[in-house]
């Protein structure tokens, strides 16, 4: 073949199909018979957080966790001949993340003899969206809960309050510490049946364009002039964030709340930091509650600190009421989060390791005719 036809293949051939490998969603990963990394398309690069230059000529087994099942996978296509797949297998590794949940699929390159094709189907953010619709029907229980318990218990208690006042005019010192004890319990119920209370408002939520920046800065603030004042609290924002579609009151309660079990967390700890970050991350869709269109949710907040982390058993249920760690907690500041974030079409998902705690909340941005956009 003459050079002219080479460098016609490789413009018109090669160049497309390289070209066609970028344009997918699924990182693409070409590797020889001793391991090591041939090629890899736009996504892989994305996925292991490294250029191609960085990735190619190493070996794969550098960047999936020890004794993954991936390494086992390349010898089967190899020795069959014929493709392979392993499904929720986990890739995640201390630099790219924490946990990866992937689908994978192995196959034989024909043309080149020894070398092997991987594709990674992520599953981590359809088990997210998955996740957010339990979280939301977990939300609309303690709606009904809430509206029963707004009728039937606060009405009640109101008379039993009223009778142990009347009851200690005349009561004498030892009984007067009773009723005292009845007053102060039947306001801490009140005080929880306001909290619930809060999950049966169904208004309309009235949106806008909010500079979550400002938002951030405003918990910032108070955080550090309260609960996190031993604190260590870092920005790291994008500046060039478009506004998020949000009510600004509900944004402030819901970082209010992730900040706020995030110094908890913490605690005493002489290196206690948490870290705010905003990031611009498309391809993310996801349905509207109340509506069948589906909204792009490209803003991405995070909330990050470097406490002891989740209980194992408790990560599954977080965002369910009255789940807890706290000796005094109610378990309801989560489930709030959780409905408000979903009830503005949102996803909030945790991922939890011992000093690395991260809640991730996805929010459509504002797409009125002031927009900010990006190029």
């Amino acid at each position: 073949m003459s050079v002219a036809a080479d460098e016609h293949r490789s413009r018109t051939g090669a160049g497309a199909s390289e070209a066609v490998l970028n344009a997918l969603p699924h990182p693409v990963i070409c590797v020889s018979e001793d391991g090591r990394i041939v090629d890899v398309n736009v996504s892989a690069e994305a996925f292991f957080e490294a250029s191609a230059n960085v990735l190619r000529r190493r070996d794969i087994r550098e960047f999936v966790p020890f004794g993954s099942p991936l390494v086992q996978l390349l010898e089967q296509a190899r020795e069959r001949h014929a493709p392979v797949n392993e499904y929720r297998v986990d890739l995640g590794t201390p630099k790219n993340g924490g946990e990866r949940i992937v689908d994978i699929h192995v196959a034989p390159l024909s043309e080149r003899p020894g070398v092997v094709v991987i594709v990674l189907q992520e599953r981590t953010i359809a088990d997210k969206m998955d996740r957010q619709l339990t979280h939301r029907g977990a939300a609309r229980s303690v709606t009904a809960l809430a509206a029963m318990l707004a009728h039937e218990i606060k009405n009640p208690l109101s008379g039993i309050r009223g009778a142990a006042q009347l009851l200690e005019q005349s009561a004498n010192d030892e009984d007067r510490a009773l009723t005292r004890l009845i007053c102060d319990e039947a306001d801490r119920i009140v005080k929880l049946v306001d909290r619930m209370e809060v999950f049966s408002d169904e208004r309309p939520i009235e949106r806008e364009a909010v500079n979550i920046h400002a938002v951030l800065e405003h918990v910032k603030r108070l955080a550090a002039s309260g609960f996190g004042r031993n604190i260590r609290i870092v920005e790291e924002y994008d500046p060039s964030l478009p506004p998020v579609f949000a009510n600004r009151d509900q944004l402030v309660q819901v970082f209010l709340n992730l900040v706020k079990n995030a110094a908890e967390s913490i605690g005493d700890a002489a290196d206690g930091e948490i870290q705010l970050t905003t990031a611009f991350r498309p391809g993310v869709r996801l349905s509207v509650p109340g509506s069948s269109t589906r909204v792009s949710l490209p803003l991405q907040f995070t909330v990050r600190d470097n406490g002891p982390g989740v209980p194992e058993d408790l990560m599954p249920h977080l965002f369910d009421p009255f789940v807890t760690s706290k000796p005094t907690g109610t378990g309801l500041g989560l489930a709030l989060v959780a409905k408000i974030v979903g009830n503005h079409g949102g996803i909030i998902e945790c991922e939890s390791q011992p000093r690395r705690t991260i809640f991730r909340v996805l929010m459509p941005m504002f797409v009125g005719e002031r927009r900010n956009t990006r190029s």
